[in-house]
């Protein structure tokens, strides 16, 4: 099997950050945690919680004392607020993509505006983002659901993105918007890094006959990557690790294309590379 393997697969440089921020809490002998899956994979999060890092939800877990890792997905600013209240040492490792955009979205909603956010309501990016803004925020994950939120055409709205979201579908939703309010101000918040993944992976696919995306099925950004190369029309496969892969998926097939969300250790990618390989 031939394999077009993408040079942008693998850690983002937000979850490098993020990571190499729990490694240095590591040598703490104060209990250390991290506020939700500090990234989406699997495999990561084992490995660390094999290190004694455990995974908390709720700050009413957290005692004084404690070292806690903001999650690199960000998480709402009251639930920040309470983790340092408590008396937690608190080591923010939100991607700095995800930061700026919280940042924008307060500074740009500070008078009123309403907020108008396209991603996945019930991805933790999501709703640190919306924490931030100062009054009312509506989030939509399609056309359809844009077209039902209820606003006056003079209301002024502020519209931004979920940073790994593709580029393409906010661009024509972001133009319907244009047509609809007067007062529109757009605030670019997608990841360059997620635009540059997603046009490899078209790309690619656009010279095999198969494409195999590699990375937790939670993360967005992976699943999004797999969703983009099967709208080119060509047989996609999602797979946390090598293990996963079936030679029955490539039956008639000479040319793979391979690629990674932006979580997915380089280590997984290698081992589907050398499994796609020897086929």
């Amino acid at each position: 099997m031939n394999v077009i393997r993408a040079k942008t697969a693998g850690f983002c440089m937000g979850v490098s950050l993020a990571l190499q921020k729990l490694d240095s809490t590591l040598h703490e002998k104060s209990r250390i945690w991290t506020f939700g899956p500090i990234i989406h994979n699997p495999q990561v999060l084992a490995a660390y919680e094999k290190q004694g890092v455990v995974c908390v939800r709720n700050v009413l877990n957290l005692k004084k004392g404690d070292h806690v890792i903001i999650r690199a997905h960000g998480i709402p600013r009251q639930e920040e607020a309470q983790a340092r209240a408590c008396g937690a040492a608190v080591v923010d490792a939100t991607c700095p993509r995800v930061k700026k955009a919280q940042i924008s979205i307060a500074r740009s909603t500070r008078n009123g505006a309403i907020l108008l956010l396209f991603g996945e309501a019930e991805h933790p990016e999501v709703r640190g983002l919306i924490s931030y803004a100062h009054g009312l925020a509506h989030v939509f994950s399609s056309q359809a659901e844009m077209d039902a939120i209820c606003l006056a055409e003079t209301q002024p709205c502020v519209l931004a993105s979920q940073t790994t979201q593709d580029r393409e579908t906010f661009l024509f939703l972001e133009q319907a918007l244009r047509n609809r309010f007067q007062k529109l101000t757009v605030l670019s918040t997608i990841c360059d890094a997620t635009r540059s993944r997603q046009e490899e992976a078209r790309d690619i696919a656009a010279m095999v006959d198969i494409m195999v995306v590699v990375g937790g099925r939670q993360s967005g950004n992976t699943r999004r990557l797999a969703d983009v190369a099967a709208l080119s029309g060509i047989e996609t496969i999602l797979v946390e690790s090598a293990d996963e892969l079936d030679e029955n998926f490539f039956l008639e097939k000479s040319h793979a294309g391979l690629t990674a969300g932006a979580s997915t250790p380089k280590s997984l990618i290698d081992a589907a590379e050398i499994w796609l390989t020897l086929l």
